[in-house]
């Protein structure tokens, strides 16, 4: 048996068939070793992953979304008037901003390793709109000719674009499909499925606590009597009802017929309870690759290691979702002759930025050295313009600094050799 086989990954994509693949990956949700059911809502549902997910959700979602124009000498302008930017900008569709769109496929992606959302076109496949789409109802298929195609199942109104219930047949160029990371380059693999054994043991970790604590943040105990009880289970409840509860704790128990009370010392596994949970959260930001610190886990962050790990969060962990994003929506919403004039870009420049006195300087050494004017470093302070006539878009370069060439060249000029008896007479006299 192959390895697609074996996890149901579908078939390879030179072999064209019926059904290429689809959200399959599904059956690995359910019941793990621990014994709690993972899937993507019970996964939500610890801090953890909620936390990791709302962080690069919100990070993806905050970060300024532009068109740009290649220009014919190598360089990029800005284009507001492309139909694009508006929609990617400010409004996808007429019920969500961008930042909330972004948002949501951006979650999707992250829960089931696929995002989609519906691309409304007019007549000249212009695009109008954008509408998420949930990817457990979403299957990807394949027709007789190679195709790719996609079957939604829309049994509820979260698409006022869709007008018929059941399954609904949608073309590939009127889908925004993100995958995450996958086996056959068509469809992503959650994340929360490959590792539900570590979300469901943060899950059965959660559910341990509330217990103990249900129970009054006391072990059990054993009450034991001097003769024969005709019905222990009553004795049991009766003591339960009084004594057992965070409501009741501390209250002072009441023994009758010699009962005693023998309290169970703590096992070795609550005692290390919190360092078990403290484990399973830095599990799951491992499986998103989120330094512990930005989910509340500072045991190992100082001042002055904090600011390297969130900028090798942006490079190590951001950076690979913008890149995904970036080619994606240039793929699927760049009609075929725009593809080599426009782009479409994220910018994470500003998560790169320093504190003051770091970017102060950067400025001045790009100042100084000729590759900054006033203008640009004032727009990146988002601060406005200096009109041209005033120097705003003035390069300057240190006048002191000179070609390694022409190091030498003063000495071969008339000025140079005049001046040459001076200076050895004046070494002579200093030999003197």
């Amino acid at each position: 048996m192959g390895i697609k086989s074996l996890f149901g990954f579908g078939q390879a994509r030179d072999k064209p068939v019926d059904k290429a693949a689809d959200a399959g990956y599904s059956f690995l949700f359910g019941r793990t070793t621990s014994g709690k059911p993972v899937n993507e809502r019970t996964a939500m549902q610890t801090t953890a992953v909620y936390a990791c997910v709302r962080i690069l959700a919100e990070a993806v979602a905050s970060l300024p979304l532009h068109v740009y124009e290649y220009q014919d000498d190598g360089g990029k302008k800005l284009v507001h008037d492309h139909p694009l930017y508006y929609l990617l900008h400010d409004e996808p569709n007429p019920e969500m901003t961008s930042f909330v769109f972004r948002e949501t496929l951006m979650s999707h992606l992250l829960i089931w390793g696929n995002a989609y959302a519906q691309i409304i076109r007019d007549g000249a496949g212009r695009v109008l709109g954008l509408y998420p789409l949930l990817p457990d109802k979403m299957d990807v298929q394949r027709d007789d000719k190679g195709n790719i195609y996609y079957v939604y199942s829309r049994n509820s109104d979260e698409n006022p674009m869709f007008k018929e219930y059941g399954n609904i047949r949608l073309k590939a160029e009127d889908v925004l499909h993100i995958p995450g990371l996958g086996f056959d380059g068509l469809i992503g693999y959650s994340p929360i499925a490959m590792a539900k054994n570590a979300v469901g043991m943060t899950l059965a970790c959660e559910e341990y606590g509330a217990s103990f604590f249900a129970n009054g943040a006391n072990p059990g105990g054993v009450l034991e009597h001097p003769g024969v009880l005709k019905d222990p289970s009553k004795v049991r409840e009766s003591w339960n009802s009084v004594y057992r509860g965070v409501s009741n704790a501390h209250k002072i128990a009441v023994l009758e017929e010699g009962m005693k009370y023998q309290q169970i010392g703590i096992p070795p596994e609550e005692a290390q309870f919190l360092e078990t949970r403290k484990f399973q959260v830095n599990e799951i930001a491992r499986l998103y690759r989120i330094p512990p610190h930005m989910v509340g886990d500072l045991d190992k962050s100082s001042f002055s290691n904090i600011e390297q790990q969130s900028l090798e969060f942006v490079k190590y962990t951001l950076d690979p979702w913008v890149i995904r994003w970036e080619q994606s929506l240039q793929r699927s919403l760049l009609l075929p002759g725009e593809k080599g004039k426009y782009f479409i870009k994220l910018n994470v420049d500003g998560l790169l930025r320093g504190d003051y006195q770091s970017r102060m300087n950067g400025y001045a050494v790009g100042r100084q050295n000729g590759w900054f004017s006033a203008n640009d470093i004032r727009e990146m302070e988002n601060m406005n313009p200096i009109p041209d006539e005033e120097g705003g878009n003035l390069y300057l370069i240190n006048g002191a600094m000179t070609k390694l060439a022409d190091a030498g060249a003063f000495a071969k000029t008339d000025t140079g050799q005049q001046d040459a008896p001076a200076q050895e007479n004046s070494g002579k006299r200093g030999k003197r």
